[in-house]
């Protein structure tokens, strides 16, 4: 066997060793959370309270779409302007199931018009809402809604060779005009103050401590699941020639792979999985509105990968839940300087830690290894010696 059937023989596995304790952890923060908010009284100082348990929650959505984010810009190559779109999109088909669920106990008492649609003198619902009051259809949106507007965008775009920061200026201006369609009124998505009031998820009510604590495990399970698709999908055949798109794009295609189907699956993929995050995030904050479609949410959302390592998963992860933290506290303490921060960190970022935080933690080890290693050679040397 030659030595090029052999390194074909390599696999990495699913779960390497960095994997199992990312998931180790969180299943442990999975398993903690609810223990000290459920078990421990409030008189404790280990108790967590409900608002902390659904602010938790809201950072592990973010990094959800971060992993997301992660998967495009790390492994394909792509810098999305755009992924802010998906999220919305995902939190919006969230957003209309859980207005078909407030029905009469709305402020104008109609069982099957949203208030703001009550407000705005509006006859009947629009077809594009029926189907929302079943969960199963409002899941399936979740999905489809980014799933297909990126499949539609993408089929235009990657066939057109578009490339480097032309596409990203084109995600860019389809989350701005996303941002523009959804301020009318006439859109039927409650124009600029979006979807909110929402009662109850599954018949149960979205105030019980209860129900934040279920949906914080989803949000966990839907982390967990989301970083093993795309583990899944990086230690593939497919995310070997993706990574060889993003490192030399036209040899790909001289080699004969059709590289537009390549980065049409990963692109799709992740816009899912940012759609996941958004239908995740809209019950535990409690509101969707068309601010979600900003621009700057989705350069915010590079920022996280940056500061937590493109191209490591767990990166991304860790960046999303710092960037967030960083953010809560700083626009509570000082909250006109927010965007300097973020700029400021941005550029930190580029100029000290290209590899974000996961770079550092690795030239760490390299660096131990590295000691390790002398140390043995010079052992060595003074055993000969001797």
């Amino acid at each position: 066997m030659t030595a090029a059937n052999e390194l074909n023989l390599i696999q990495p596995r699913l779960l390497d060793k960095g994997s199992q304790r990312f998931l180790l952890v969180l299943i442990a923060v999975g398993v903690l959370v609810p223990v000290l908010n459920l078990l421990v009284p409030e008189s404790s100082g280990l108790h967590l309270s409900t608002y902390t348990v659904t602010l938790l929650g809201k950072y592990l959505a973010y990094a959800l779409l971060a992993l997301a984010v992660d998967l495009v810009w790390g492994y394909l190559g792509i810098l999305s302007l755009g992924h802010g779109a998906f999220f919305a999109l995902g939190g919006y088909a969230m957003g209309m199931y859980l207005m078909r669920q407030i029905g009469d106990r709305g402020v104008y008492g109609n069982p099957d018009l949203p208030d703001f649609m009550v407000f705005l003198n509006w006859n009947e619902l629009p077809w594009y809402w029926h189907g929302f009051d079943q969960f199963w259809f409002a899941m399936l949106m979740v999905l489809v809604a980014p799933g297909v507007l990126a499949f539609v965008f993408g089929w235009f775009a990657f066939r057109s060779r578009v490339t480097g920061v032309y596409l990203s200026i084109i995600t860019q201006a389809l989350t701005y005009a996303l941002l523009l369609a959804f301020f009318r009124n006439e859109m039927g998505f409650g124009g600029n103050n979006g979807l909110t009031d929402f009662k109850d998820i599954l018949g149960f009510s979205l105030q019980a401590d209860t129900t934040r604590i279920a949906l914080f495990s989803a949000t966990v399970l839907a982390l967990a699941l989301g970083y093993l698709i795309c583990r899944a999908i990086i230690i593939s055949r497919l995310g070997r020639v993706a990574m060889a798109v993003r490192d030399a794009e036209n040899r790909v295609r001289f080699v004969g792979y059709r590289v537009e189907h390549i980065k049409l699956f990963v692109f799709c993929v992740s816009a899912m999985l940012a759609g996941v995050a958004g239908a995740l995030y809209v019950p535990q904050v409690g509101i969707i509105n068309p601010s979600e479609f900003s621009p700057l949410n989705s350069i915010e959302m590079l920022i996280w990968v940056a500061v937590g390592g493109r191209a490591t998963l767990y990166g991304a992860v860790i960046g999303a839940l710092l960037v967030n933290y960083a953010k809560t506290w700083l626009t509570g303490a000082l909250p006109d300087a927010w965007l300097f921060a973020l700029g400021a960190l941005f550029v930190v970022v580029t100029l000290f830690m290209p590899k974000g935080i996961a770079g550092l933690v690795q030239q760490y080890r390299d660096m131990r290894q590295q000691a390790a290693r002398n140390n043995g050679g010079a052992d060595k040397v003074e055993e000969k010696a001797a």
